[in-house]
């Protein structure tokens, strides 16, 4: 079995599909994340805040390695699913 985002697994039907409805939450959110903290940098930057500009910046940055970590774990539950499988 594989993990994968699903955003009607909440019913609570198994850990896998809890875990795959968390995993889809925080991708949405890493991606709302990034749209956000993109708009703000450039009206920070139109605007001419550098402050701004570097909040809105480690925004971005920060929300890309969400993004990155929630992928990456998919890979991970998968992996540790098939190990566990074979036990």
């Amino acid at each position: 079995m594989d993990v994968y985002p699903d955003f009607g697994a909440t019913s609570g039907a198994g850990l896998q599909a809890v875990l795959g409805a968390l995993l889809t939450i925080v991708l949405v959110v890493a991606v709302l994340m990034i749209l956000v903290s993109a708009i703000a940098w450039a009206v920070a930057s139109s605007h001419g805040s550098h402050t701004g500009v570097a909040k809105a910046k480690a925004g971005l940055f920060v929300g890309i390695a969400a993004a990155a970590l929630a992928g990456a774990g998919v890979a991970w539950l998968n992996f540790l699913i098939r190990v566990g499988s074979n036990l």
